[in-house]
């Protein structure tokens, strides 16, 4: 219960000074998001040493998984960036200075540390940076339920904003390859041979794609929900009904390859072995979906278009007739009749 108290009062305060250090104006604000285009999650002075450099005092900004670094507050472009998608932990280093508090930050090819003046501090910032590095809140932290319900906001914002940008991002394939991934996916970039039934599409999009077009396949390979790894959607015969059902299942990038999870995890080393297995397991009754409909007639809009233009020098060539006979009956007094419904000869022997 004391603890609870001293948080909380440690919170209010805390709450109170950063109210009082007001954000950058809304002009430098505006400034920096044209420039960057992600979204702003947190924001607040760090110390941060990189490397062998020194360490140097930054005013921060959260950006998406980026930090950036700039001078002080009214600085328009950052100075530097680090880059946390790929974080695998973050932990806080025990210093003998009570006013302090540093936490390491371990990426794939460095450490980076981060300073700040109290614990609290650090654990907001920890908070912060592993929610949209891991995209999920965590749970080993000592924060508030006010700290908690900001993260799962910025869990679902940034969540989003991944989902969106795997969409967007698209990457030059051959011909022979499906049209449509994401460049998220390394081995892609690296091979360029992703399967033919790979589809850059939600689940509900894959579903309906196997039950609207059940001639082109039962078998769809896409990004899975996190956008870090894949997802496999089948469609099958139900013995009881006949409408088919369709099934999910989650396929892991690992550094072994990809593992499929099942009660019992099948680990293959290609996107295509785990194609293949699904189809080796069912005997040959999936088939990988391939779309290859298309629609190769469209000389019905020039049909159309034709006989409207027929129609229009019909017209025109039965009003200059109609003209020249009118010209010719007046000039020659020979009444004409049935003009209506008949070509003439108009022109004198």
């Amino acid at each position: 219960m004391r603890k609870d108290n001293c948080l909380r009062a440690t919170w209010k305060k805390k709450t109170v000074n950063m109210a009082a250090a007001e954000p950058a104006p809304r002009r430098i604000y505006q400034q920096r998001s044209r420039l960057t285009s992600l979204p702003l999650y947190y924001e607040g002075f760090l110390w941060i040493k990189q490397g062998r450099s020194k360490e140097v005092k930054y005013w921060t900004e959260l950006r998406g998984t980026k930090l950036f670094l700039y001078g002080d507050k009214k600085q328009e472009k950052f100075t530097g960036s680090i880059d946390l998608q790929y974080l695998s932990s973050a932990t806080d280093k025990y210093s003998n200075q009570k006013q302090w508090t540093e936490v390491i930050l371990q990426l794939p090819n460095e450490e980076v540390y981060i300073k700040t003046e109290t614990a609290e501090d650090a654990e907001e910032w920890k908070g912060f940076i592993l929610t949209v590095s891991q995209l999920s809140v965590p749970t080993s932290l000592t924060l508030l339920p006010g700290q908690i319900i900001q993260l799962k906001e910025v869990l679902e914002k940034e969540s989003s904003r991944r989902a969106s940008e795997s969409f967007e991002e698209p990457v030059p394939v051959p011909d022979n390859l499906s049209p449509v991934f994401s460049s998220t996916y390394e081995d892609v970039e690296k091979t360029n041979a992703m399967p033919t039934c790979f589809y850059s599409v939600t689940r509900q999009q894959a579903t309906e794609m196997l039950m609207n077009d059940e001639d082109s396949g039962s078998l769809i390979l896409r990004p899975g929900a996190d956008c870090k790894n894949y997802a496999v959607t089948i469609r099958e015969p139900t013995e009881n009904s006949s409408r088919p059902q369709v099934k999910h299942y989650k396929v892991v990038k690992t550094d072994r390859g990809f593992t499929i999870e099942l009660d019992r995890p099948v680990v293959l080393s290609s996107l295509h072995e785990v194609v293949d297995h699904f189809v080796a397991e069912t005997r040959g009754k999936l088939r990988p979906y391939n779309s290859s409909i298309y629609d190769t007639q469209i000389d019905y809009i020039v049909k159309e278009a034709e006989k409207k233009a027929n129609n229009d020098t019909e017209k025109k060539t039965q009003s200059k007739i109609k003209l020249l006979v009118n010209q010719f009956s007046q000039e020659r007094s020979i009444p004409i009749r049935g003009m209506e419904n008949a070509y003439v000869n108009v022109f004198p022997r």
